[in-house]
């Protein structure tokens, strides 16, 4: 039997099964859901004729209250309003579990990119053995963050979950229960999450998901490709940044860095603890039976006593699990030894910290504590630095830091900022000692921009923590344009450095260098942010080798194109080889998390792609360096994008439209996370400080997508203009790197909707402002459709483009409504009286409505 089409199966499993159990949900016996399904049909219908016609959303919300409402009062009219968003909501959840439910029938599980397809293309090449060789020294780290842009609360999870299941089994009884239970269950959470809470909703995904599908992915690359032997490398390993990430989160203390590392040291454990308990039910032979039992009751004294190291160790663990596999060869016929050794390939995936915990802090604030420190010590009589420290050059600093000796006495701060991120270092110490090293060994500097930055740390850790051996890498992060262009110069000045030379050396000479993204899009634009990243990553490249340095890239992701999202596996697949791809690490964020990685098939499919994409690019041997003539044409597109960019981003209506035409004030009072929407203090709206969520996040809301597209057009209408139009298309022919680039954009354009703000044109004050945005968005279309010989956005991904189509009318109603509230509350603050009570209400209309399109889009922020 032949398969059919990718979108006819996402017609059939998807859209087909949205429309049934939608109709199913309409007609709900509860009064508000039926009226409100009845209804919003209707104003569905009149948002897409409104906007077909050029109508504004406050013209299409009200001629829908004329037409079909017209005896409601003002007050019964907004809740109506709130009633859609909340319908909506709901909507969205459905339709997530709908597309869970069907992941493995649209999508190909051992098509390309999958272990199987590797695997076997490898074998036709007669490379088993190189693939072999690769896998040895290959890894994949996905690292969760604490950025939650997706705010359902546990309960509605654990629908989605019971739903997608039922769907898959096509369990009707159960499913009209559930779309029930989903119809009274709250999604609104009242107070913002700690940063615990964070940590603990990130754990679950750990717990239920990845434990199962690393474990899965290990099995089989054990079992099919090395024959059941040992391997010495992990391949996939888990970093968590909850309850570890300082970044400008005030809320996180050392304290809850402690408490996060033991909870996840507690959830391994009581996963293990249930695999025990199973294999107790099969190994009921002599000289098994009592050692599993064994396990499994200090297993189960270790979950509730996760301090007390002296009831099992990890090694007893292992040696137990190890002589139980050996008896069951020699004694047993092998029974049961498959399900023994995955049982031990996951106690070496996940230890007991079962995610490493990194640590992460701005290098302003470093400086500023690190300053404090000194200024104490030196007041105190202390001789660890010279009483003229502060007065020195950068280079007679770091000159001392180098060879920094002693121990701090921590009861001489005072200062909360210092005595938090001197007590984190020793957190660290704390949690390596409890729970082993990999459960802690990484401390990320953001915005790093010297060698000194790196230099403050070092000297910081040895002196407050690692007095005899520091056993934790410094991960530089490079952000901005400027910072990526100098980060070759600032590593060499590190490598040449004997002390730190000295460290990494016992840290066996690998050095991770994390690039940000998100801050460089929005510092320089989309092309040319991930062009100096990729350049970046080249001149890093070098300056490693020359030095004998493996360095290993970690990339700072979010979920859209604008921040290094999209088609990411498409970007490790395409890096060729000036570009050290020992190991794949990036970091995974709300919604992603949940889209890409929230049931057993999505996150087993989408770890492989990434191991099979990095795999790929090094057993490609037509995956070359770009050529001079395309690196040449690529770096002037970079300029001219970046040149647009800087304009635009430096229009005196820059700022003032995102704070006052967007949603970007009120990303702050969505309680969906704990952190600040900026990093300064200062209540003016300063570009700098802002975060890369709510800068990309206001633009998706308003359905702009700028960060994922502006100054591209631009770049490619200056080739266009000068009849050099074929040498982009060679570049986009013969480079994966620029074809991946462009496909995302197009993502980035296929989500944006001009018309829901078209109204904006005819502002006094921000219609130029528009209109330059759009001209853009107009130019950009045309010329990627040029570029790709496409007649539509997205035309070689009809089922992605399906997907995406769909979740943009279940949100056209929110949007409008959002838009609406946004005008009426401008109108509100410029009358002579303002009505707080009403600008109140159309306030909580707005923060209302961000949430169902957070998580229709899945890679919003």
């Amino acid at each position: 039997m032949s398969v059919q089409p990718k979108l006819t199966r996402f017609n059939q499993n998807v859209l087909s099964k949205y429309q049934i159990y939608n109709s199913i949900f309409m007609t709900l016996p509860f009064d508000s859901i039926t009226k409100t399904g009845v209804l919003l049909p209707l104003f569905h219908e009149t948002c897409e004729k409104g906007f077909k016609n050029g109508d504004n959303p406050t013209t299409i919300v009200e001629s829908f209250f004329e037409k079909y409402q017209a005896r409601r009062s003002d007050e019964s009219q907004i809740n109506l309003l709130f009633r859609f968003i909340q319908y909506i909501e709901r909507q969205v959840v459905l339709f997530d579990a709908i597309e869970d439910a069907a992941f493995p029938v649209v999508n190909n599980m051992e098509g390309i990119g999958t272990l199987r397809s590797l695997k076997e293309t490898a074998s036709s090449e007669n490379r088993t053995e190189l693939l072999k060789q690769y896998l040895e020294e290959f890894k994949v780290r996905i690292v969760l963050t604490a950025h939650p842009t997706q705010f359902y609360p546990g309960s509605v999870l654990g629908i989605i979950t019971d739903l997608t299941t039922a769907i898959q089994e096509n369990d009707l009884l159960l499913i009209n229960d559930l779309l029930a239970q989903l119809g009274k269950t709250p999604f609104y959470k009242h107070t913002k999450p700690t940063p615990y809470d964070e940590a603990i909703s990130l754990i679950w995904y750990l717990e239920n998901v990845f434990y199962y599908s690393f474990g899965s992915i290990y099995d089989y690359i054990q079992q099919n490709i090395f024959d059941n032997k040992e391997i010495d490398n992990d391949i996939l390993n888990i970093g968590f940044w909850p309850g570890g990430d300082r970044d400008g989160n005030p809320f996180v203390t050392p304290e809850i860095t402690l408490k996060v590392a033991d909870r996840l040291k507690q959830t391994v454990i009581k996963n293990y603890y249930r695999d025990s308990r199973r294999l107790k039910r099969r190994l009921t032979f002599t000289g098994v039976e009592e050692r599993i039992s064994l396990i499994e009751e200090k297993l189960y004294k270790q979950m509730i006593d996760v301090k007390d190291n002296s009831i099992i160790s990890l090694q007893e663990l292992e040696s137990e699990l190890h002589l139980i596999k050996e008896t069951l060869i020699e004694k047993h016929q092998s029974l049961y030894v498959t399900e023994v050794q995955s049982f031990i390939n996951k106690i070496k995936l996940f230890g007991f910290h079962f995610a490493a915990l990194d640590i992460r802090q701005d290098s302003r604030a470093h400086d500023q504590v690190f300053t404090d420190m000194v200024d104490t010590l030196i007041a105190s009589g202390s001789d660890i630095f010279p009483a003229n420290y502060n007065s020195l050059s950068q280079e007679e600093q770091v000159a001392i830091l180098s060879k920094v000796e002693g121990a701090v006495d921590m009861s001489i701060f005072e200062g909360e900022d210092v005595l938090k991120t001197l007590n984190s270092m020793v957190a660290i110490k704390q949690i390596q000692d409890h729970n082993g090293e990999q459960a802690a060994n990484r401390y990320i500097i953001s915005n790093n921009q010297t060698t000194l930055n790196v230099m403050q740390l070092f000297a910081m850790l040895k002196l407050v923590a690692f007095h005899d051996k520091l056993t934790v890498d410094i991960g530089p992060l490079f952000e901005t344009i400027t910072d990526l262009k100098n980060a070759h110069l600032v590593m060499e000045e590190l490598y040449t450095n004997p002390a730190y030379s000295a460290h990494l050396k016992s840290r066996g000479n690998r050095q991770t260098i994390m690039l940000g993204f998100s801050d460089g899009t929005k510092d320089g634009g989309y092309l040319m942010a991930n062009w100096a990243i990729f350049k970046a990553k080249e001149r890093l490249t070098e300056i490693s080798r020359k030095y004998d340095v493996t360095v290993l890239f970690f990339d700072g992701r979010g979920g859209p194109p604008a921040r290094g999202g999209g088609k990411t596996h498409q970007f490790y697949a395409s890096l060729g080889p000036t570009i050290e791809d020992k190991e794949v690490q990036l970091t995974i964020q709300g919604q992603t998390i949940s889209s890409n990685f929230g049931t057993l098939d999505s996150s087993q499919y989408n770890l492989e792609q990434l191991i099979s994409s990095g795999i790929y690019n090094r057993l490609n041997d037509t995956n070359a360096a770009m050529s001079e003539d395309n690196t040449v044409v690529m770096n002037d597109l970079a300029e001219i994008s970046l040149k647009t960019y800087v304009d635009f981003k430096n229009h005196p209506m820059f700022v003032p439209y995102l704070e006052r035409m967007s949603t970007l004030k009120y990303y702050a009072k969505t309680n969906i996370g704990s952190r600040p929407s900026k990093r300064g203090k200062s209540d003016a709206l300063v570009f700098e400080d802002l975060r890369a969520i709510p800068f990309v996040g206001s633009w998706s809301q308003l359905k702009q997508n700028v960060p994922g597209f502006f100054g591209v057009g631009t770049a490619l209408k200056k080739y266009d203009e000068a009849g050099e139009f074929d040498k982009v298309i060679a570049l986009y022919k013969s480079s994966s790197f620029f074809k991946t680039l462009i496909e995302n954009s197009m993502m980035s354009l296929s989500k944006s909707f001009f018309d829901l703000t078209k109204y904006m044109a005819d502002d006094a004050e921000f219609g130029d402002f528009w209109r330059i945005i759009h001209a853009e968005y107009e130019l950009t279309k045309g010329l990627l459709l040029k570029l790709t010989g496409y007649e539509k956005l997205m035309e070689d991904e009809p089922a992605g483009k399906a997907s995406i189509e769909i979740r943009e009318a279940i949100v056209l109603p929110l949007l409008t409504i959002q838009q609406f509230a946004l005008r009426k509350i401008q109108e509100l603050e410029k009358a002579e009286v303002r009505d707080e009570e009403q600008i109140k209400i159309y306030e909580a209309l707005v923060t209302r409505s961000l949430f169902g399109n957070i998580n229709a889009s899945r890679n919003s922020a």
